[in-house]
């Protein structure tokens, strides 16, 4: 086994070195990916199931709804069992679940395809908790930033990928593809990862998942930071599950391909994960929370003008996706430092409410465009998001918040 890091002066943490945090953060974004790639391809996948356009955000939604019970009965785990075993027993399972969704011959098994890979990907969150804890303090929110720049990238090129595969050989083939990719990197990480002595291996499963109740209660930060995850990743889904209806009606009638192609320009956001976890080890985590809401709600001014101008929509969504992610690395770096024997139930409760607010935004955006067009959705993204500013400008003088 490669040398992965070395132990600090506590014998806890550990510095890890460049390659496995890059190891971790493309793992990271291929495992998320994977509840990202219907985004693009829902005018298909109506077409091809008969599902009506204004409830076939339904699709993502559900996969959200199965996200968000992952992370309460799966994600804990981290806590309890060697994540090394953990991370490649749920990799292999999704690809399992990919392949079902690639090979589904109704609706019905393509709802239960994409409930299982939504389930099954908060592997994702099972590998941040575990970069978090192999990392020491001082470069801690720093990783998290590497790695969740990975899940950044993952997210928004898995519409570019989709887009491309599609128009190349199918829909069908982007969850094919992607289930060849999952068993590759599942057996890298088996072999590569440390094992782990988990110090909460005696605790009872149920007593596990009680607990995550029982941190939510005892920790205001983690409430706080929860509720503006949620907040954030309904706008985030506002804008990335309604933006294909626009974009592939006419006039502008684009390909999956070209369609795709706009989670390239988010990909910005990336950069400010990364800055965002450097600022929080420095204690700025607040400032750089209210500096990027209120971004968030200038981003949707030239959104609004996407049916006239690509470019402004291109504008807004660089500044969109880097509020998103600046605030997401922002609490978790913030979070994770709170209880460091919990760092996978932390995970887990804060990434529920992520889940929820996806799963909101992608349901609230497809029946706000069906009834009240682009300009609908855009009010629905620009109200949330002036809701999120007011809530981080009442909450931010609290203790630890």
């Amino acid at each position: 086994m490669m040398n992965l890091a070395k132990s600090d002066s506590n014998g806890y943490a550990y510095a890890l070195t460049p390659s496995i945090a890059l190891l971790f953060a493309i793992a990271s974004g291929l495992s998320v990916s994977s509840i990202y790639y219907a985004q693009p391809l829902l005018d298909s996948l109506a077409v091809e199931f008969r599902i009506a356009r204004s409830s076939i955000g339904i699709l993502i939604t559900i996969t959200q709804v199965f996200y968000a019970l992952g992370l309460f009965f799966l994600v804990p785990l981290g806590d309890l069992l060697d994540r090394r075993k953990l991370v490649f027993a749920q990799m292999l399972a999704s690809v399992f679940a990919l392949t079902l969704v690639g090979l589904s011959p109704n609706a019905a098994v393509l709802y239960v395809g994409l409930s299982l890979v939504g389930f099954l990907a908060v592997v994702t969150q099972a590998l941040v908790a575990f970069a978090a804890t192999m990392s020491a303090p001082k470069q801690r929110g720093r990783i998290v930033g590497i790695v969740t720049s990975g899940i950044v990238i993952g997210i928004l090129l898995a519409r570019t990928f989709a887009g491309f595969v599609t128009d190349l050989a199918g829909w069908r083939f982007v969850y094919l593809v992607s289930a060849s990719l999952m068993l590759i990197m599942s057996f890298t990480l088996f072999f590569i990862l440390p094992k782990q002595n988990q110090h909460a291996a005696s605790l009872p499963y149920v007593q596990l998942l009680h607990s995550i109740f029982a941190l939510f209660l005892q920790e205001r930060i983690l409430r706080v930071r929860a509720m503006l995850a949620l907040l954030i990743f309904t706008v985030f889904s506002i804008l990335w599950t309604s933006l294909v209806l626009p974009l592939s009606a006419p006039p502008m009638s684009l390909s999956h391909t070209a369609i795709g192609a706009f989670g390239l320009a988010g990909v910005t956001g990336a950069l400010g994960a990364v800055r965002a976890g450097r600022y929080a080890d420095l204690g700025l985590g607040q400032r750089t929370t209210g500096i990027a809401l209120v971004m968030l709600l200038l981003a949707w001014v030239p959104i609004g003008f996407t049916e006239h101008s690509l470019v402004a929509l291109i504008i807004g969504i660089i500044l969109l996706d880097m509020a998103v992610q600046a605030v997401h690395v922002t609490n978790q770096s913030m979070i994770l430092v709170v209880r460091p024997e919990a760092r996978s139930r932390l995970t887990a409760a804060y990434m529920i409410f992520y889940s929820i607010g996806s799963a909101i935004g992608s349901i609230a955006s497809t029946y706000t465009y069906t009834y009240a067009g682009w300009l609908g959705v855009c009010l629905l993204g620009a109200t949330v998001s002036g809701i999120a500013v007011l809530f981080w400008a009442a909450t931010k003088k609290e203790p630890h918040s």
